[in-house]
């Protein structure tokens, strides 16, 4: 899988950073540039998105390729590795916790998605794929993403169109399908077995993320959680000075532990 990859920083503990559904890198270049000489971050467009590899197989989007591929950029990074994602990225991240133990010095979820459980969500994901299908991306996208004036602002949702017009059709279909539409739930998950230090954030105006974010939260021992006043879904762009706090804590208590 020929992933597209961004590396800032030359000194530090590394900071691989994983977007959320459409997204892409480039979300996470505000973070980047506050952590300049603190960390060493690294974010790369996942499979299907942007400038990185688009198989056609649909199988090539279930959750386990997704880790393998931040397995993939872990590996690349020196030690210690703090491992953050968004949304779909924050999945992505925990699955990749849970099924590499003691390979992490820290994780932090933010905005965490909806489960297989919540009908709500597998409707939105079957009913967006199915739209991108027949109806292609421009109408899926207006439908569902940029056009849903309760959840991002008009300049928000500009930004979304953009970066989401980059991606591969197909892929998303099959990620809306095989990912998100099936992610688990809290409570299917050994949380328990998780000794790591975790911080999750969420934006207390992102209804959809609240409730899965407050229970992961409880259920990863020691985790933390930080609810960002007036933040939205995109809370690493929409409050990045609150976000990028939370992650500077983390990295301090990393650093503090491993001395």
């Amino acid at each position: 899988m020929k992933l597209h990859v961004e590396r800032y920083g030359d000194s530090g503990p590394s900071v691989v950073l994983c977007h959320g559904f459409g997204g892409s890198a480039r979300n996470w270049r505000l973070s980047a540039r506050d952590l300049k000489g603190a960390a060493q971050v690294v974010a790369f467009d996942a499979r299907g998105h942007a400038r990185s590899e688009a198989p056609v197989e649909p199988e090539a989007y279930e959750l386990e390729r997704f880790v393998e591929d931040v397995a993939s950029v872990v590996d690349g990074c020196s030690d210690p590795v703090v491992l953050g994602g968004l949304s779909m990225g924050s999945a992505v991240a925990l699955s990749y916790a849970l099924s590499h133990p003691g390979r992490l010095a820290g994780l932090l979820l933010a905005a965490c998605p909806r489960s297989h459980r919540d009908p709500v969500q597998v409707e939105w994901a079957l009913g967006f794929a199915e739209t991108i299908e027949s109806e292609g991306l421009e109408v899926a996208g207006d439908r569902y993403a940029w056009g849903q004036a309760a959840r991002f602002n008009p300049t928000q949702g500009a930004l979304i169109r953009q970066g989401f017009l980059e991606h591969a059709p197909h892929a998303l279909s099959a990620i809306l399908r095989r990912v998100i539409a099936k992610l688990p739930a809290p409570e299917e998950l050994d949380l328990g077995s998780l000794a790591l230090p975790t911080r999750v954030v969420v934006g207390a105006a992102d209804s959809a993320s609240l409730a899965p974010s407050r229970a992961l939260s409880s259920r990863i021992p020691g985790a933390q959680l930080t609810e960002i006043q007036g933040g939205g879904h995109v809370v690493n762009l929409t409050h990045p000075a609150e976000f990028n706090a939370v992650l500077r804590e983390l990295l301090a208590y990393v650093a503090a532990s491993s001395r």
